[in-house]
């Protein structure tokens, strides 16, 4: 359904006939780790984030899954070589 009541005109899952279900009625604004985001859109009440109603709960155990600004860096450890074998298939 359309909220209607912080994020007017914006489509939300959470929105019933009888108003906002989500937790205390209504999405939270982002959080300081938010900033730099593509998905936080700033309202009339303020900023808050198009994914999640409530941003802090995804920055609590670290990075966000849905943060668009932050890149996951994968450290590659170089395979252990065994010298004999090495030696071995150098000769061939």
């Amino acid at each position: 359904m359309i909220c209607t009541t912080i994020r007017n005109g914006e489509e939300c899952v959470f929105m019933t006939a009888s108003g906002c279900s989500y937790n205390g009625g209504q999405c939270h604004p982002v959080v300081e780790a938010c900033t730099g985001c593509q998905r936080s859109k700033q309202f009339e009440s303020g900023w808050f984030c198009s994914a999640a109603p409530d941003p802090s709960v995804k920055w609590k155990y670290g990075n966000c899954n849905m943060a668009t600004h932050v890149t996951m860096t994968v450290k590659q450890e170089k395979a252990k070589l065994n010298p004999i074998k090495a030696s071995k298939r150098g000769n061939k």
